[in-house]
């Protein structure tokens, strides 16, 4: 049986941020041929393919990405945690379903099938394609650090473009011109005070200004502000953008960005079960089952350059998506 710190760590050996993939597509799909997989390819963009491996389908999918954020960081192994970009978002989550699935089928188990994406971590183009696929699984476990618990909902988001415009003038003539800086200094921090929607298992709707770009240089007024933020939702988004209509008004223009509704997971019993607050795949992957989201490690070490996974509760997930799948199929 493979070892899971060790096939994790060649998986993250590999570098593979998100549009150059190709490195650990083609490791998986060699190891699961190897084990008498039936590996379909499914081409996402030039060097880039989703895995899609099965045996006899009809039953419960394990699915997590194989690419990471940048910058690459190679595997280390000190005492009891592996690190590397990756560690737990997500190649250490894949390998643990690799060595599941695999342990499955060695005991005879052919309904259980694994669908590795590329592009998660920007756009999810490789989730979008997977949907097109012919999946029959009654079951989609996806997996993302949720520290080992089943995620009984995950928060939506839905980014926002807020734009002021001004005139641009001379700033020695400032009274000639308008900024469009200023009237955003005073809009933005209004946005903490607005009552958005709350729900009674993922909580509070939470936003976040994340970017703010205005004007060329010090002695022009300037005649254009952008701030790009991004909420967390947890209810319908036709309330938030309703409530940011009317907040805006016209002070300022709006410009709606991508959007992944909130969701409402499948759990069961014998797990500690928790809300998270970030997005997934699952709500592109609708074709593929009723969803689960469980993986070992912490997001609040992903995308760190101190990212790890704490060996022992690697190989406890081994044995967690094993007993989650044999759940799902008896049921």
């Amino acid at each position: 049986m493979t070892d899971v710190v060790a096939l994790a760590a060649e998986l993250l050996a590999l570098q593979s941020s998100t549009g150059a993939e190709g490195p650990a597509v083609d490791f998986v799909s060699r190891w699961l041929i190897a084990r008498g997989w039936n590996v379909t390819l499914q081409e996402v963009a030039k060097g880039r393919a989703n895995v899609w491996a099965s045996r006899a389908g009809s039953g419960v999918t394990l699915s997590t990405h194989l690419d990471t954020v940048p910058p690459y960081i190679g595997p280390s192994l000190k005492k009891s945690r592996l690190y590397g970009r990756g560690a737990c978002d997500a190649k250490g989550i894949a390998a643990a379903m690799l060595c599941a699935a695999e342990r499955l089928a060695e005991a005879g188990e052919r309904r259980v099938d694994l669908l590795l994406v590329v592009g998660e971590e920007k756009g999810s183009d490789g989730a979008r394609a997977a949907n097109h696929l012919q999946a029959t699984s009654k079951f989609l476990v996806n997996g993302e650090p949720t520290e080992s618990k089943l995620a009984s909902g995950a928060k939506g988001s839905q980014r926002v473009v807020v734009r002021t415009r001004g005139r641009a003038a001379h700033s020695a003539y400032a009274h000639l011109g308008v900024s469009a800086i200023e009237p955003m200094l005073a809009l933005l921090p209004s946005v903490k005070a607005l009552p958005l929607p709350t729900d009674p298992v993922l909580g509070e709707t939470t936003v976040n200004i994340g970017t703010i770009r205005g004007g060329t240089e010090a002695n022009i007024v300037p005649d254009l502000c952008e701030a790009e933020l991004m909420f967390r939702l947890v209810s319908d988004v036709g309330s938030l953008r309703d409530t940011l209509t009317s907040w805006a008004g016209d002070r300022a223009e709006l410009e709606w960005g991508s959007h992944i509704p909130a969701q409402h997971f499948h759990t069961i019993d014998g797990f500690d079960v928790a809300p998270v607050a970030y997005t997934s795949d699952i709500p592109l992957l609708s074709r593929w089952g009723k969803p689960l989201l469980f993986g070992p490690g912490s997001i609040h070490v992903a995308h760190t350059s101190d990212e790890f996974i704490d060996v022992k509760e690697l190989r406890q997930a081994v044995d967690s998506y094993e007993r989650i799948v044999r759940t799902l199929l008896a049921s």
